[in-house]
């Protein structure tokens, strides 16, 4: 299909803004709510001249502006956790210390809890599980624990049954409008979500997606090969980005038909190529997802590709994220070395970020490492990810396999990999994922440089 020359850059992120949007309009209530107890409950606490608790009242303040200050500079990780640890201390503090039931106003403090258990489901939804239930597992426990006892510790400060009748109603009614925020943002989150499935469907049957390339050069600057990237025209939208909807693919099982399509695609370009002097020997790496490769048929499907296109398999190339590592290695491993026996070649992306072992690699039939992007992002001025790229180089060299370094985005990059022995690299240094046509006479352009 045509793709309109300005395809590459995307002209708005649908789904990613609009959740991140209301993450952070999430931060500034909670900002907002903690500076505005702060000074409420501080103002009171003078009054009675309870010092100490004034002086935890403007702790509170310090948190919201503080949090306001991260969330405005978009450090919303650190904002949530630095605001959302401070209200589930405050709200257990406050109700072991102040809220202590009696007949005639019971507890109502603990509330917040469930409302921050579901705030951290929520921003913390595609952390580790760990984590994630970890965090509100915590909240819930509280809650729980909170809810059904009367436990409270003897203070002075402890306020009188008038003053926590007034502030029942208050609390639960926050706690309310808090917990309807929440589920207004988690029901617009699947709305949107399931709206941009049908259309994902609709886009695979309408043909609306599209292969870019990167270039992969030598140290010397000629190009040997590319990365396929792939794209999606939405007609509505503009250019949505991957990190949109690749996710949404996987999850949808929708990646299998975009997959395969993917595949088809590259292998009729390699066979175009080849019929084109300058980019005859080019290679083509693919990427393949976990949920591609687990199924049983994968082999067979590429095998029907390339009898199908007549590609030669030794300038196909599979690319493999280290989380495909994680299921049967011995099913993964048949498979490799079944399709190795066809001539197809195989690369491991983001090596170092996530579960690769030496014992992995000892194993795996690769013909490729890549080192990942956020290893060369800092190789000039953090010695830990110096280090990592280094090994990796000599680990591969020692194994036999060829590195490739993405990422690279600057001269001096690029001068500490190759005095580092590697000498392949993909980055925007060379060139940024470009359409076809503009990487047909990129290949040309350095072909014809490196002749003369």
């Amino acid at each position: 299909m045509s793709t309109p020359a300005n395809a590459i850059a995307p002209r708005n992120t649908p789904i990613g803004d609009l959740h991140r949007r209301r993450v952070r309009l999430m931060l500034w209530v909670a900002c907002g709510l903690l500076t505005a107890e702060g000074i409420g409950w501080g103002i009171y606490f003078l009054q009675k001249g309870a010092w100490d608790i004034v002086a935890m009242d403007l702790v509170m303040m310090a948190l919201g502006i503080s949090g306001g200050v991260l969330t405005y500079l978009r450090r919303t990780r650190l904002a949530f956790f630095l605001i959302g640890g401070s209200i589930f201390l405050l709200v257990c503090g406050v109700s072991l210390v102040l809220d202590v039931p009696s007949a005639m106003a019971p507890r109502s403090t603990h509330h917040f809890l469930l409302v921050l258990a579901v705030a951290s489901l929520l921003f913390l939804r595609d952390d580790r599980a760990a984590l994630r239930y970890l965090v509100t597992g915590a909240c819930f426990l509280a809650f729980v624990v909170l809810a059904s006892t009367n436990m409270g510790i003897a203070s002075a400060h402890a306020l009188s049954d008038s003053v926590r009748i007034g502030g029942t109603w208050a609390n639960n009614i926050f706690s309310a409008i808090g917990m309807y925020a929440l589920i207004h943002i988690i029901v617009s989150d699947f709305a949107e979500n399931y709206a941009l499935e049908m259309d994902l469907r609709k886009g695979i049957a309408r043909g609306e997606f599209f292969l870019v390339y990167q270039p992969q050069v030598t140290a010397q600057g000629s190009v040997f090969g590319a990365e396929a990237l792939l794209r999606w025209q939405h007609p509505a939208m503009g250019l949505v980005p991957p990190d949109d909807f690749i996710p949404l693919a996987e999850q949808s099982g929708l990646i299998l038909p975009l997959g395969a399509w993917v595949l088809g695609a590259a292998c009729e370009q390699l066979v175009d190529w080849s019929k084109t002097a300058g980019m005859a020997e080019l290679t083509l790496s693919v990427n393949v997802s976990a949920h591609q490769f687990r199924r049983s048929d994968f082999v067979q499907q590429v095998a029907t590709v390339m009898e199908r296109t007549g590609v030669s398999p030794r300038r196909l190339k599979l690319e493999l994220t280290e989380s495909a590592l994680v299921h049967d290695m011995d099913d993964l491993i048949q498979k490799m070395a079944a399709l190795k026996a066809l001539g197809v070649g195989f690369s491991l992306d983001d090596f170092g970020t996530g579960y690769s072992s030496l014992n992995y690699l000892k194993r795996l039939p690769l013909d490729q490492l890549k080192i990942d992007k956020s290893f060369v992002n800092d190789v000039l001025t953090d010695p830990n990810d110096a280090a990592i790229a280094h090994m990796v180089i000599a680990l591969g060299k020692n194994l036999g396999f060829s590195v490739i370094a993405e990422g690279v985005e600057t001269q001096g990059q690029c001068d500490f990999l190759k005095q580092n022995g590697c000498h392949l690299f993909q980055g925007y240094l060379f060139s940024r994922p470009i359409l076809l046509p503009q990487f047909t006479e990129y290949c040309l352009t350095r072909s014809a440089v490196n002749h003369d």
